[in-house]
This record gives structure tokens, C-alpha cells and sequence, in this order.
């Protein structure tokens, strides 16, 4: 997440802790999705797709914090 802007993520992940916290929350989710893509952690399409979502708005709202901080 965020390759071409890895040091401006770190320095969020640093200074900001609603940033870090937010990050990772999202890491978690990205975690739950893939092990129940892989099969190692079954679930419902619908619990998926609802995971999914979830993980999206975190990486939507992490989107919004790196813009508004680069605004400042």
C-alpha cells in the first residue's frame, strides 16, 4: 500500500497516531481477507465482501490523511 510514497507514510506512521492506528487496522483487514482468499480461514462471500469494503474505506480515510498532511 502506498509503494510510491513510502517515506511519506513513514514519517505519518511516526508523527501521527490516528494515521498509525488507522494503518493498522488496515494491515488487519488486509490479513483477514487473504487468509480467506487463500482458503485458510473460510467465510461467507457476503462476510467477505463486507471485509472488504471495510478495508477499503480504511485505506480511502489513510488516502485522505496523507493528502490533507501534504496540504499543511
Amino acid at each position: 500500500m502506498f509503494e510510491n510514497r513510502q517515506q511519506e507514510m513513514e514519517t505519518m506512521l511516526k508523527q501521527n497516531e490516528e494515521f498509525r492506528r488507522l494503518y493498522n487496522h488496515h494491515q488487519q483487514l488486509e490479513k483477514r481477507v487473504l487468509a480467506a482468499e487463500h482458503g485458510t480461514a473460510p467465510m461467507e462471500n457476503l462476510a467477505l465482501n463486507q471485509l472488504k469494503r471495510e478495508k477499503l474505506r480504511a485505506k480511502d480515510q489513510l488516502t485522505r490523511m496523507m493528502e490533507q498532511a501534504n496540504a499543511a
